[in-house]
């Protein structure tokens, strides 16, 4: 499998793994939803990650790549309500099509510039990797710390959400309610 075809195919997966976990109303928020989403990560990363690079362009893109999915993974936690289902008493959470929205735009963009650096300008984005000193694993390394980035950030913020929301009032009285429950 080629290097473009690896890059399609992970973000295929992230983006159909995200908006099936997350999108609509009343998604429960438990163990499997945390987990999966970093275990993937830990999968993913020994496989694909070439190495970190340590100076120069490619360490400075790798972070700027890492920073702008962190924020990105924040701007898409803001667009999920965090709620005790009304039913269960349990977390859940609801995400609409803002946040399907923001999750296409970047895997959108993403898969774009992975396909056309193969396609439409990869002559030039050699020329000015080359001007950089960005190898292209550095490249490479550096979008899938955006997408890992995102991916926790949004999983971590969901899980910190969801242990932070007040105990039902039936359960302050009566002890019943636990976090780790959920």
């Amino acid at each position: 499998m080629s290097s473009l075809d690896q890059a399609l195919l992970i973000n295929a997966l992230v983006l159909f793994t995200v908006l099936e976990a997350d999108l609509g109303p009343h998604r429960k928020i438990g163990p499997f939803r945390i987990l999966r989403p970093l275990l993937t990560a830990g999968a993913i990363v020994p496989i694909y990650l070439k190495g970190f690079t340590t100076r120069g362009a490619g360490l400075a893109l790798e972070i700027a790549l890492t920073a702008a999915g962190l924020l990105l993974g924040l701007l898409a936690t803001r667009l999920t309500r965090v709620y005790r289902s009304p039913r269960t008493g349990k977390p859940v959470s609801r995400a609409a099509w803002g946040y399907a929205a923001v999750w296409i735009a970047v895997i959108g963009a993403r898969t774009a510039f992975s396909y056309g650096s193969a396609h439409w300008f990869g002559p030039q984005l050699g020329s000015w990797m080359v001007a950089h000193r960005v190898t292209g694993d550095a490249l490479t390394d550096a979008l899938l710390l955006m997408a890992i980035a995102m991916t926790l950030t949004r999983t971590l913020s969901l899980a910190g959400r969801a242990h932070a929301l007040p105990r039902r009032p039936a359960d302050a009285v009566t002890g019943t309610g636990s976090h780790a429950a959920a």
